[in-house]
């Protein structure tokens, strides 16, 4: 008679599929709770004692780690050695495993885990087997998920075995699962450890997403999750209405929320070509949405928003006016969607803010041949930190409106100078291979919304003073910039020249 083997943590659809392997002649080895669930609903079972001869020990942390359980996966019932050292020994072979593992994802999720709870639900036992059994695939059948069930049924039901090529597929599947179940457990355990740059980097995500393409139409592409993902990202956030997100999409959105988390009054935030085109905030959102849309009202067109607050009718019947390709918030008003949802190809996203400033993950990049990792640039900034450099100080209004440009400046591509007021963006000049070409775009787009209040962002230091001279040739009245160019003197002199503030931050925000 063919043996199963079966030890589950999920149990779902598990009892119909012993019942089918035993409708198909196997005979079921189960222990602990599958055991139980089992035999609850008169499914007969084999114990893993009985098996073994041995019985349970160390708080079950050993009862599968045996040759009776290993010898009966692993031995190659083409060599005759392996079958006469079976035979000798005793050693019945094993035909099927059905095995998955201790959650440990979900133990460390929750919110009160200690290490020891953690440390128990590493499962050592259930890998072991699953390796084993997909080690020898050409003659063990190794199932991990349970959405695979039918097909094994299906299988027996029609040839009374399963095809080589199913295990084969079976198998490279239990390698990907042991391997990103092991590389929780890695990234876990090297993180209480203290250890920031590990010789081996080891990294989980769940398919999301297949893509309908890529950036571009030839090019194939898919989605995948953190296998644990913060609460304030794209891959959370729900979409009510609207086209299946596209690859362009998902990036500008992550790019988007990026900026919208650095903002706690109400704020819009409209991005295009992963560069914001327009900044607003207000007393409220129709105010912000407004100052948004008046920073850049050509570029926004097809462009993304990001509205830090649920949206009302008014922003709504605003925003409907325009093609705008993806619309996120934290909640809409009911009006405000049917709204919105009446052309059929707007991408309507809801995400939860309330975790917005929590710790963000490391982020990568690929090149060829590698991966770049750093920490996300989250960093808090502190006007009271900053130094003015010039003889004019700036008023209290004016450091407002420069924290303001230094929020925004952060989050477009170098070189980037953004100009504001305080209340929106007035210019931005973003990705130019020099800084004075990135000034004169800034103030072009600033045109005749250029007033009295407006300031200069600059994401790194500026390497001549040309860009500070044209600047305070267009009326810009302050500069907040990060300093440190060997240069930095020149460019002082030349604000005091023409009598404007600059403070520089110590800090330089470059985004590639």
């Amino acid at each position: 008679m063919k043996r199963a083997l079966m030890s589950v943590s999920d149990k779902t659809g598990l009892v119909p599929f012993a019942q089918k392997l035993i409708e198909n002649g196997f005979e079921i080895i189960s222990t602990g709770g599958t055991k139980r669930v089992l035999e609850e609903a008169g499914v007969k079972t084999i114990s893993v004692e009985d098996v073994t001869g041995f019985p349970e020990i160390l708080d079950g942390r050993v009862k599968t780690l045996n040759p009776f359980i290993h010898g009966g996966l692993l031995g190659r019932r083409d060599l005759p050695e392996h079958v006469e050292t079976m035979e000798k020994l005793h050693i019945q072979p094993i035909d099927l495993v059905c095995v998955n593992l201790y959650p440990f994802k979900e133990t460390i999720e929750k919110p009160d885990v200690t290490l020891a709870d953690a440390i128990e639900n590493i499962d050592i036992g259930g890998p072991s087997m699953l390796r084993s059994a997909a080690k020898n695939y050409h003659d063990v059948t190794v199932v991990v998920d349970s959405t695979d069930y039918q097909v094994v049924v299906d299988e027996l039901d029609e040839l009374g075995a399963t095809k080589l090529e199913t295990r084969a597929g079976f198998a490279a599947k239990v390698f990907r699962h042991t391997a990103a179940y092991d590389a929780l457990i890695a990234g876990y355990l090297t993180e209480k450890a203290g250890v920031v740059a590990p010789e081996k980097l080891t990294l989980t995500y769940d398919l999301e997403d297949t893509m309908r393409y890529g950036e571009n139409s030839h090019q194939k592409a898919w989605f995948y999750k953190d296998a644990l993902p913060k609460d304030y990202a794209i891959t959370n956030a729900k979409q009510l209405h609207g086209k299946k997100l596209s690859y362009n999409n998902i990036k500008d959105a992550d790019a988007a929320i990026r900026i919208a988390r650095e903002f706690a009054e109400p704020t819009v935030v409209a991005l295009k070509h992963m560069n914001p085109c327009g900044i607003g905030r207000g007393n409220f959102l129709e105010e912000a949405w407004d100052r948004a849309y008046a920073a850049d009202s050509i570029s926004i067109f097809g462009g993304v928003i990001v509205l830090n607050r649920k949206v009302d009718l008014a922003t709504a019947k605003k925003m409907h006016a325009l093609f705008l390709e993806l619309i996120i918030a934290p909640a809409y008003e009911e009006e405000a969607y049917e709204v919105l949802a009446k052309k059929k190809n707007v991408r309507l996203l809801q995400l939860d803010f309330t975790n917005k400033d929590e710790q963000p993950n490391k982020e990568t990049v690929s090149v060829m041949g590698g991966l770049l990792v750093q920490e996300q640039d989250f960093l808090e900034e502190n006007p009271a930190k900053w130094t003015v450099v010039t003889e004019k100080r700036p008023t209290p209004e004016q450091l407002k409106t420069l924290l303001f440009a230094w929020k925004a400046v952060k989050h477009t591509k170098s070189n980037a100078i953004v100009v504001t007021n305080n209340n929106q963006t007035l210019g931005i000049g973003a990705g130019q291979p020099n800084r004075i070409d990135s000034t004169k775009i800034a103030i072009k787009n600033a045109g005749d919304i250029l007033d009295e209040t407006a300031v200069l962002a600059s994401d790194a230091f500026f390497p001549m003073d040309d860009c500070v001279e044209y600047a305070a040739e267009h009326g810009i009245k302050a500069i907040v910039q990060p300093g440190g160019s060997i240069r930095d003197k020149d460019s002082i002199a030349m604000a005091n020249k023409y009598g404007i503030t600059m403070v520089t931050t110590g800090i330089r925000h470059f985004r590639h």
